[in-house]
């Protein structure tokens, strides 16, 4: 797997950040803080402990975070595995009369499987299943099914993940 798997979105301007969590598991294929600032769900009790701030996702809005072209974030998904995304706005386009978002464009590899381990797991990973003769590679096959293939990639899968998330 050379490179990290990457999608190109359509995504509303008005999305919330909480939303673009959500569009982002989507693209994907997974289940489950932007910038300098941490968004998440806010705890009341963090200052009195002296942890940073967290600002609210739900409230945030993408065009107010990110709002121009060139504008750069890391999405942290899974804090355990640690899987840090770099966000970037290519370019800001008005609407598109009845266009609904978001809707992935384009995108390239199998996204990381959850739970394996961060990249020095998914590296493991991608070296034991293709490798007979690795000491791991029935049992990755196992968890992964026969059918896994790392360079695949699909539009239209990730378009109906997206689905529930549309709107025009």
């Amino acid at each position: 797997m050379r490179g990290a798997p990457a999608r190109r979105l359509l995504v509303s301007a008005s999305l919330t950040l909480k939303l673009l969590h959500y569009v982002l598991q989507a693209a994907m294929g997974w289940e489950d803080s932007i910038g300098r600032k941490r968004f998440g769900e806010p705890n009341p009790e963090a200052k009195l402990m002296g942890r940073p701030g967290i600002c609210a996702e739900s409230t945030a809005r993408l065009c107010n975070v990110l709002g121009k072209a060139g504008s750069k974030a890391v999405y942290t998904y899974d804090f355990g595995d640690d899987w840090a995304h770099e966000v970037v706005v290519e370019e800001v386009l008005p609407p598109t009369l009845g266009q609904a978002y978001p809707v992935c464009e384009a995108g390239e590899r199998h996204a990381p499987p959850e739970d394996c381990g961060g990249v020095p797991g998914l590296y493991n990973l991608l070296n034991a299943i293709g490798d007979p003769q690795h000491e791991e590679h029935g049992e990755m096959l196992d968890w992964l099914g026969d059918d896994f293939d790392p360079a695949a990639f699909s539009v239209d899968e990730v378009n109906r993940g997206l689905a529930y998330l549309q709107r025009s």
